[in-house]
């Protein structure tokens, strides 16, 4: 019999991956959207128009055996929120606690939250990578509402047996991939020169195809009931030979010049804008050895191949456009 999954979020860019896959494989997929979408995969669609504490999930999670969550408020440069705690506590911990505890009255087996690796922290000493045995240590009001919501499922599951699997993924790339990634790809399309020649990092990615393969592997595998997961590619590479590697494959090679990373973080603190810089230059390496040791899990996609395939995606895109 097949089963059926419930995706929140799944007009994201993750979230459209995860039920495009979901289908391939023949799961039959219900997708929670906020408002209709078309064109979207042959799926079934719920309007769930607001997350939080109050949200009605019932004709949602009817039916439902499994349930991937990836509706989140997500952190954004520009805030334009009075306290932009209390928000993310509203939408991300408090309603999902509001879809666990429904899923739970519905007879839902398992809920896989995808989380972020921003609960352990935003940065990592060079070759010392996180690990799920980590103390968390969130950084900002996002992975704090994260955290909470990590807390607040583990809980849940406790007190009703309800499966929950946490998973954290870092910064996720492919085609059409929006945030700091789609910035990275602008600059190298225009062809701007960088200061990050310098620059000694490493850093952990995840390719969306890989972190869909590790969400579906967590909603089905039977030992990944209560388990916590970081997830990555699994390679480590410097900024500097990211933005090469990604240039390359573009046809449009970085301009990279040399500039002390000190001088780059003072000019950053000046203009307000550590945080970004610090992006740039820091470390944060993940540790996926968890889940490919206990669940066997592979990344399908390298990441000179995912690099390969994003930029084939924004070629595609600029040829579309002349």
């Amino acid at each position: 019999m097949r089963r059926t999954i419930l995706v929140t979020g799944a007009s994201g860019f993750v979230g459209h991956a995860v039920c495009a896959e979901l289908l391939r494989r023949g799961f039959n997929v219900r997708a929670a959207l906020r408002k209709p979408q078309t064109p979207f995969p042959e799926c079934e669609q719920v309007i769930v128009p607001t997350l939080d504490e109050h949200t009605d999930w019932s004709s949602a999670l009817r039916g439902i055996d499994i349930v991937i969550h990836l509706a989140a408020r997500v952190h954004v440069m520009l805030e334009g929120a009075p306290d932009p705690l209390a928000e993310f506590r509203r939408v991300n911990t408090a309603g999902s606690l509001r879809l666990a505890r429904a899923a739970t009255d519905a007879g839902v087996q398992r809920l896989v939250y995808v989380s972020s690796i921003g609960v352990n922290g935003n940065a990592t000493q060079l070759d010392h990578a996180y690990s799920e045995q980590d103390p968390p240590h969130p950084h900002n009001a996002y992975a704090l509402s994260k955290w909470e919501a990590e807390q607040a499922l583990q809980r849940t599951s406790g007190e009703t047996g309800l499966e929950v699997v946490i998973v954290r993924p870092p910064l996720v790339y492919g085609p059409n991939a929006p945030g700091n990634f789609a910035e990275m790809m602008r600059v190298l399309k225009r062809g701007i020169p960088l200061p990050l020649a310098s620059v000694r990092n490493k850093r952990s990615l995840i390719h969306v195809g890989n972190l869909v393969d590790a969400l579906l592997v967590c909603a089905t595998h039977p030992e990944a009931a209560g388990q916590t997961y970081l997830v990555s590619d699994g390679e480590d590479i410097s900024t500097p030979e990211l933005l090469r590697q990604l240039g390359a494959a573009m046809g449009r090679p970085a301009r990279l010049f040399s500039c002390p990373p000190a001088l780059l973080r003072l000019a950053g603190k000046m203009a307000g804008k550590s945080a970004q810089v610090e992006r740039l230059l820091g470390s944060l390496q993940v540790d996926s050895d968890k889940i490919r040791r206990e669940l066997r899990w592979q990344a399908p996609v390298s990441l000179s191949k995912g690099l390969e395939m994003t930029a084939a995606s924004c070629r595609h895109d600029d040829k579309q456009q002349r």
